[in-house]
């Protein structure tokens, strides 16, 4: 089987090493990203080419002078060629909707 070079999404990133067919995947198919980049963990990946990613941040109350800890959980799509599993930290990004809980795509993962 060939494989299928990986195509610059404009973001220094690594390529996955694997190839897919996937339309939906920024590297191997159509699909362009856009917007703010996020670091996060895969906290359950149940669906099938969808995980569900949490971020924590945190954000200063000026009253108290103090900060204040959040997070934030999304539905990101998971492209066959990067596979993430519960427990990746991963890099995603936005994007177009792909469907009607999911803007975000897996585009890294960052450590296992």
């Amino acid at each position: 089987m060939k494989t299928k070079k990986a195509r610059n999404i404009g973001v220094e990133v690594k390529p996955p090493k694997k190839s897919c067919k996937d339309i939906k995947c920024p590297f191997h198919g159509k699909l362009s990203i856009r917007g703010r980049i996020f670091v996060g963990k895969v906290v359950s990946d149940k669906a099938p080419k969808t995980v569900i990613v949490r971020w924590d941040y945190h954000r200063y109350i000026p009253k108290y002078e103090r900060y204040e800890r959040g997070h934030h959980k999304v539905a990101a799509y998971n492209p066959e060629c990067i596979n993430a599993k519960e427990g990746d930290i991963v890099k995603f990004s936005e994007c177009r909707p792909l469907s009607k809980t999911k803007r975000f795509v897996v585009i890294e993962k960052v450590k296992k």
